[in-house]
């Protein structure tokens, strides 16, 4: 057995202090238990495994890819896993552990510039451009996820874990929307057991796109890339929900102090948003949410780092 087997069949457990009174139960996937502390291994096997599978990935080859962290971790395993060159676009936007993590496992970094460190839909469309220009070089096979269909493969199994988990009593998911393979995957499987099931995407207040709005800059790392992101299915959600940074950040540290929940920002959205579900379902309901990557990916950010205040001890 190798690393790469270690990814999958993560931890469901039920949060019992932030949930409100007279609700759903809520549960969590622990996705922080893969090899990277990422959901994104999931999708990062799968889109190697079956560029090899087909040829688009030949040995000695080079993959490149556009990402904000997290998705260039989960690649840089498993290129280091499999032994292939990886070359990742970035930006300083996106936390300092996350380009670290990248480089400590192989990646070669190009960054590219954002507006005061926000995630904007020009930083995302440069970061694009950049790496199709990389994408030219011989041998060199290009992940693209926005427009893998692959990517969405990677979350079947992600989907057949939280059904055998709840065993089928489960009344809704609700997830963030990035690339939206994450949630179509995991829709897909829960919808074919249970067509009532309740699909719910969430989204960054200030970009809030999918509902109509206009793009904006927003800090919740790895999702609202500030247009429709060409994967996202609207046959599959029931409901889309915008939930603002401030409260993301907020939940995020909430859920490490009373629930010793350590995950990252954008799962702090997924429970703000999952709490919202959780009151109109009422006490019967089950919901599902993900806690996507840790929270030890965020602690050079201001989510975590907090102002110290050191006491001087005179002599």
């Amino acid at each position: 057995m190798d690393v790469l087997a270690a990814i999958g069949n993560t931890s469901l457990v039920r949060l019992r202090k932030v949930i409100p009174p007279n609700g759903a139960e809520i549960f969590v996937k622990l996705e922080w238990e893969n090899p990277t502390g990422s959901i994104k291994d999931r999708m990062a096997l799968a889109v190697i495994s079956r560029a090899e599978k087909d040829g688009r990935l030949k040995p000695g080859g080079t993959v490149v890819e556009y990402t904000g962290g997290s998705t260039g971790t989960s690649l840089a395993l498993v290129c280091a896993a499999k032994g292939y060159r990886l070359k990742i676009v970035t930006s300083e936007a996106f936390s300092r552990e996350k380009r670290d993590h990248m480089e400590a496992l192989g990646a070669e970094l190009t960054l590219v510039p954002s507006e005061g460190g926000l995630t904007t839909k020009k930083l995302i469309l440069d970061m694009v451009e950049t790496a199709r220009a990389i994408s030219r070089e011989p041998n060199t096979y290009w992940v693209d996820q926005l427009n893998n269909y692959d990517t969405i493969d990677g979350y079947h199994a992600l989907g057949e874990e939280i059904w055998a988990q709840t065993k089928g009593q489960i009344d809704a998911f609700v997830h963030c929307v990035g690339t939206a393979a994450s949630s179509r995957g995991v829709a897909t499987v829960l919808k074919r057991y249970k067509p009532s099931l309740k699909i719910v995407a969430v989204e960054p207040a200030e970009s809030s796109v999918l509902r109509g709005d206009q793009p904006g800059p927003h800090k919740i790392e790895g999702v609202g890339i500030g247009y429709t992101p060409p994967l996202w299915e609207p046959s599959l959600v029931d409901e889309i929900l915008a939930v603002s940074t401030a409260d993301a950040k907020a939940m995020a540290r909430r859920l490490a102090r009373e629930e010793a929940v350590f995950a990252g920002t954008s799962s702090g959205a997924n429970v703000v948003a999952a709490l919202r579900v959780a009151e109109r379902l009422g006490p019967d309901a089950k919901v599902v949410t993900l806690m996507a990557d840790t929270g030890l990916k965020y602690l050079s950010t201001d989510v975590y780092r907090a102002e110290r205040t050191e006491l001087k001890v005179e002599g």
